[in-house]
């Protein structure tokens, strides 16, 4: 049998049919006799030409990708706590996952997009949505770690999030479920006209890129779904879809589909700073957590806000205005140009295609339709581009390759399509394995795409890996766009449920990533510089032990006076100052993750003994040769016992 498996490998690998290479039992003349495995090998000791940043899902994490390659390179741990990095263990980082309902170490991560300057992808930071408690970070693209978090009140579901406009003046964040607001205690039958959604617009400083929750839209109590900005002539508005315009709130799967058509809601938030520099907003009462991470002290801040700023949309002309869209649109995406509005609807046989330019015509002509609770519904007939004519069965997403071709990813027939902005045609269709949700084009939601590769994220991957139980990963499957045809040239396990992804020139960011933290920059309270200034003290119960580690050895590594019932704080720096020399540690009995700290940074953790003993720590990162010899002991004595703290140095 191994014989026969080894010839039929070389024959595949040949091209030489002696057996098939194909699972169907037919030839297969795919992906190696066009090449496909040439297009994506990156030699040893060579650079992938993209990253891809791909959102974990219900990991809660984004998963940093090289492209053409799938090479995994790192997961960025965001919205839950990370074991391999002490995310969200070290006392250090606890704090980036607080928020109003307090400590919450998990979310569901789906929407990363990349920093903008001119409608160009800059590379500076990349934000992604927390959807169950909702919430938007910022990740440093320096660092690759996540810098910020903040919380948006007045919102479930935040889902159509998070997207900047085109010199991330902005950051957005949209409510998938409408809600009281404020919340308070209502029947659920009185949904309708009772229920709100809130449009959030979060300001970042172009300078260090710290986000602030500038103001809230609040809207009719429909669902919103997914959004995408203007750009270019469009700059200066947003375009959200909506579903459940019925206000259903029960079987909404066939109670919120009953309307031939919905809404994509067009937002003119340069109106929005308008109304809010003339006064119109209402500050309204919330809470609402706002946690940074300081590069300076290597700690995280949680602060609590307790005001946020409310436009309501019903009351202030020209703010908003509804495009219908048949029916249950899901993806709202916008060309290049900023002249067309795809609306994806996931339940109608055609892809329909707004203008821009003839909805600012209807709205300057009043060519309304009747309004829904205040908002002016244009007349779909004098707002539609075109229509492209039964591509394919579920709709769900469009991107663009800024060679005026779209490419829009069908979930029940399992394929991308690629057709013409203008005239509407259908030029290529490819299969995806299987049940395709978003697609990515590198600078896609951008001015600039780069139309070189199209990513498909897919749902369902039986038949494609080995089967692992009854649960497989999810997948991404890479297509080259660069000709006439799509071709497909790889696909590869993700980690989570991949729902977008964003990608850029490895040469924009490769260039600025950071190696090591000075030492000498190092402002951390607890910080030690040198094993000369370790120390252990103790506090009543507390005992804080100030510890260096540098290839291959702990200060100090000999600790005892340690008692039953203290609460002891390891304070680790790494005095390494190369790149990529982690040490880690881990302390046996402690209830908490081991510590992976980088060069020149410093973090805590807590142990609490709780039986005497002699117990070891180590080091849980391969370091160097001497790497098993990186150890450690603390002695623990009973709770009543006078002996006190000593501990041994390097030169002991």
């Amino acid at each position: 049998m191994k014989k026969y498996i080894n010839l039929t490998l070389l024959s595949c690998l040949l091209g030489i049919t002696l057996v098939s290479c194909s699972k169907s039992g037919q030839n297969n003349k795919g992906a190696l006799s066009s090449n496909a495995a040439e297009k994506v090998y990156v030699a040893p000791g060579e650079y992938d030409e993209y990253y891809g940043f791909f959102s974990g899902g219900f990991s809660g994490q984004l998963s940093v990708y090289g492209l053409p390659s799938g090479r995994l390179f790192k997961v960025i741990p965001v919205f839950s706590q990370d074991p391999e990095k002490g995310y969200g263990y070290s006392e250090e980082t606890k704090p980036m996952l607080m928020t109003s309902h307090g400590f919450i170490p998990w979310d569901d991560s789906h929407h990363p997009d990349i920093s903008q300057t001119n409608g160009e992808l800059d590379g500076r930071w990349i934000f992604i949505n927390g959807n169950n408690t909702p919430r938007i970070a910022r990740i440093d693209l320096e660092d690759f770690s996540t810098a910020e978090i903040i919380e948006i009140p007045n919102s479930a579901g935040n889902h159509s999030s998070s997207f900047v406009t085109e010199n991330t003046e902005y950051v957005v964040a949209g409510t998938r479920f409408s809600v009281p607001i404020p919340q308070r205690d209502i029947p659920i039958k009185e949904y309708k006209g009772n229920f709100k959604g809130t449009l959030s617009f979060i300001k970042v400083d172009q300078e260090s890129g710290d986000m602030d929750l500038s103001f809230q839209i609040q809207m009719p109590g429909f669902n919103y779904d997914l959004s995408h900005p203007g750009r270019g002539k469009s700059h200066g508005w947003f375009f959200f879809t909506t579903y459940n315009t019925e206000e259903a709130h029960s079987l909404l799967e066939v109670n919120a589909s009953q309307n031939d058509k919905d809404f994509i809601a067009a937002v003119n938030w340069k109106k929005a700073e308008e109304y809010i520099k003339a006064g119109k907003g209402k500050k309204m009462p919330v809470k609402y957590a706002h946690n940074k991470f300081d590069n300076a002290t290597h700690m995280a801040t949680h602060t609590m806000k307790e005001e946020v700023l409310m436009l309501d949309a019903s009351e202030l002309p020209d703010l908003v205005y509804l495009l219908p869209t048949p029916k249950s649109p899901h993806g709202c995406d916008v060309d290049p140009s900023g002249e067309y509005i795809i609306g994806n609807g996931k339940l109608s046989a055609n892809l329909t295609v707004h203008s821009f330019t003839k909805m600012l015509d209807a709205i300057e002509k009043k060519k309304f339709d009747g309004e829904a609770y205040g908002l002016p519904i244009l007349k779909f007939e004098d707002v539609l581009a075109g229509v492209v004519e039964q591509p394919g069965l579920g709709p769900l997403h469009t991107e663009f390759d800024g060679q005026g071709n779209a490419y829009t990813t069908f979930f029940i027939s399992s394929e991308v399509v690629k057709w013409k902005l203008g005239t509407w045609e259908i030029v290529d269709r490819k299969p995806t394995y299987y049940s395709v949700g978003h697609l990515m084009i590198p600078g896609g939601n951008s001015r600039k795409p780069d139309g070189k590769y199209l990513v498909a994220m897919n749902k369902i991957t039986k038949d494609r890996y080995l089967p692992v139980g009854p649960d497989l990963n999810h997948s991404a499957q890479l297509y080259d766009i660069s000709g006439d045809k799509m071709e497909l040239l790889l696909d590869f396990p993700t980690i989570g449920e991949p729902h977008y992804a964003a990608a850029i020139k490895a040469e924009k960011i490769m260039h600025k990533s950071r190696q090591i933290y000075k030492l000498d920059e190092n402002k951390h309270p607890y910080a030690t510089k040198s094993p000369a200034e370790t120390k252990v003290t103790r506090k009543g119960n507390e005992v804080h032990i100030y510890m260096t580690m540098i290839r291959s050895h702990f200060t100090p590594d000999n600790i005892e006076g340690v008692k039953v019932g203290d609460k002891v704080f390891f304070h680790v720096t790494n005095l390494e100052q190369d790149f990529d020399v982690p040490h880690g540690i881990s302390m046996l009995g402690a209830n908490t993750s081991e510590l992976l700290v980088t060069p020149g940074k410093t973090e805590t953790f807590v142990w609490e003994p709780k039986q005497v003993g002699v117990w070891p720590f180590y080091c849980t990162d391969f370091c160097s040769a001497l790497h098993q010899e990186m150890q450690g002991y603390i002695r623990v004595s009973p709770a009543d016992s006078n002996l006190e703290l000593s501990w041994s140095l390097d030169d002991e």
